[in-house]
């Protein structure tokens, strides 16, 4: 018994010299201890609280908002005796489940072996070499609107092995976080889940190709890589500290804890002097977040854009004639062979040209879902048999790299300061903390596509009251053109409070819901028209039966004037047969001319009839970008 009692009592005089070395250097304050607890200030009550929302990822009772008392208690548990494989091969021992934490402090405190016996962590040791790491990319796949999980984009982290080559990098393991989503769950029930934190968050280690086919293939996503200039003993704790989140929940949220955010706790981890969450206590957008990343001095290397599918196919369809993209549609129906006489006549250019747009395309519609491999597969082969019979080089230029990239673009807060008429003057007050609008500026976002949330407009009337005008929780567009071989709908959708004038002239605050599908044509590189058949909801107790809704058409022109001009008009009908029975009309001509790079002015000219009354507003704004 005297044998057993005094390593044990030799233990807890060493653990006691330890605590008490760790409460003298103040290492629970450090920012390195910090960053691994993912420890952060609370936004209004003095001292800090960890973001993770899983017990497994904290030793001390209190260690969700006491930075010390989790530190004793971790330093307590790497004093545990050996763990046994061969009675559970999944156990390990706290030095190896907290291993980041272990090699932080042993660096700080010196431990002595003898005393704190090093343990063996053959698990890590086998997981970390299979990822040979040599250095890290960050991933930004484009926004894509389909997927609410991914309508501001998505960031991920590719590991690059030492051996990897631009050949093989597919073969790199990504670093993805992201909600853990049932697959019945819809749009709406995400949507509510990613606000409230109803979905675990958790990170994932994947083969890259798996991501890029999902983004680039299934979901048409471009992908731009950053290479991050992280030294290797900032690599190795990175990924020391992704082993200890294995299986870790965080309650994920879509605005502020989402991927891109715990993507930058990574990098603080690796570099605690980044300090890059800090700039998003309310929100964190995957392409601010790039950009906060981007403006790190020396973090970020080179840039590279792999372009998806379906803007290889639309790059590709700008150098192919109509009689071109008809044999396209024939050979990818069989309706027409390879080895027709039709086919043997083109000339050998134009023979390339057609067998490497209609692979395009066929890879396209697998994607898509319109073909299975199965049936496509056969045809794929024979046209790759045909062009490597075919003596020339390749058809068609790559795809060009666009001049701005994401986060090159304008800052996804504004604010607007306007003055407008509307039977009298107003002054007008308008911020939305995210995202892009269809008349912002163009570059580094998708053509076509806007995405708002959360914007306020507040108005003060001349010979009125200063009252909130609207709040918009969301504003979804989507005017993506259609052609012989890309087919997409059209789609809107908004929710609001706003004010309405009613019959009686009153203007109370209605809520609202607006939403529609149709189809975009693009007449040239610079204008896109579209048409609709759009749904309107109102509710509010001073509404006839306290509901109106109707159905109509719409129309609308955007344009892109020139590089610093935009402008979009349109014009709508909503005939009112629920509740209030009325005919709603609008025309309205808007227009933004960029001044600098994050600030525009926005002009907005319209005329709407509701209950039979007609008025005209007429407002200028200056924009800011933040």
């Amino acid at each position: 018994m005297l044998l057993v009692l005094l390593p044990l009592s030799a233990s807890a005089a060493y653990v006691d010299e330890l605590i008490a070395a760790a409460h003298s250097k103040q290492l629970s304050a450090a920012p390195e201890w910090h960053a691994l607890l993912h420890y952060y200030p609370n936004l209004v009550l003095p001292g800090v609280h960890s973001l993770a929302d899983d017990p497994a990822f904290l030793n001390a009772p209190d260690g969700k908002t006491n930075p010390e008392a989790e530190l004793d208690a971790t330093l307590r548990r790497f004093f545990e005796p050996p763990v046994n494989p061969l009675e559970n091969p999944e156990s390990q021992h706290a030095q190896c489940t907290f291993i980041a934490r272990y090699h932080w402090l042993r660096q700080q405190l010196n431990f002595d072996d003898t005393q704190l016996i090093p343990q063996s962590c053959a698990r890590f040791e086998q997981w970390f070499a299979s990822l040979n790491p040599a250095g890290v990319t960050l991933i930004f796949p484009a926004a894509y609107l389909n997927n609410p999980a991914s309508m501001f984009g998505h960031t991920l982290l590719r590991v690059d092995a030492k051996d990897q080559t631009e050949k093989t990098r597919l073969l790199a393991y990504a670093v993805n976080y992201a909600a853990v989503v049932d697959e019945k769950d819809n749009g709406v029930t995400f949507a509510v889940n990613g606000l409230i934190g109803g979905y675990a968050g958790m990170f994932s280690v994947m083969p890259y190709y798996l991501k890029v086919r999902e983004y680039s293939e299934m979901e048409n996503r471009d992908i731009w890589e950053y290479r991050l200039n992280f030294t290797e003993p900032e690599i190795e704790q990175m990924l020391r500290h992704l082993w200890e989140l294995r299986g870790i929940r965080f309650d994920y949220y879509f605005f502020d804890e989402n991927c891109s955010y715990h993507l930058l706790s990574l990098f603080e981890v690796a570099r605690p002097e980044l300090e890059l969450t800090r700039e998003f206590r309310w929100w964190a957008i995957p392409a601010d977040t790039i950009r906060s990343v981007v403006e790190q001095k020396d973090l970020v290397g080179d840039a590279v854009y792999r372009p998806a599918g379906i803007t290889e196919l639309k790059h590709q369809l700008q150098f192919v004639d109509d009689d071109r993209q008809r044999m396209t549609q024939a050979l990818a129906n069989r309706a027409l062979d390879v080895n027709s006489q039709e086919f043997k006549g083109l000339t050998v250019a134009e023979q390339a040209k057609t067998l490497e747009f209609t692979h395009a395309y066929l890879n396209y519609d697998i994607a898509k879902g319109h073909r299975t491999d199965t049936e496509a597969g056969p045809l794929l082969f024979e046209l790759y048999a045909a062009r490597s019979k075919v003596d020339t080089g390749p058809a068609f230029s790559p795809v060009p790299t666009p001049a701005v990239r994401p986060e090159q673009g304008h800052a996804t807060a504004r604010l607007a300061l306007g003055l407008g008429y509307q039977d009298q003057w107003y002054q007008q007050l308008r911020v939305r903390p995210a995202y892009h609008d269809l008349l912002d500026p163009q570059a580094g976002y998708e053509e076509g596509a806007q995405i708002d949330f959360l914007d306020f407009s507040f108005r003060h009337w001349n010979s009125g009251p200063t009252r909130l005008e609207s709040w918009v929780p969301v504003s979804i567009v989507s005017l993506v053109p259609r052609n012989r071989f890309i087919k997409p709908v059209s789609w809107k959708i908004r929710t609001a409070f706003e004010r309405k004038r009613l019959h009686d002239g009153s203007e109370p605050l209605l809520f609202t819901v607006e939403g529609g599908a149709g189809l975009t044509q693009q007449r040239n590189v610079a204008q896109r028209i579209y048409a609709m058949i759009e749904g309107g909801l109102a509710a509010h107790d001073r509404l006839d039966k306290h509901v109106s809704l109707g159905l109509g058409p719409s129309v609308g022109m955007l344009w892109q004037v020139n590089p610093l001009w935009r402008l979009e008009a349109g014009a709508k009908v909503l005939r009112y047969g629920v509740g209030e029975h009325q005919t709603r009309h609008q025309l309205r001509l808007e227009q933004n001319v960029v001044i600098t790079n994050d600030s525009a002015i926005r002009v907005n000219l319209s005329q709407q009839q509701e209950y039979e009354r007609v008025w005209s507003t007429a407002e200028i704004a200056w924009q800011h970008y933040f």
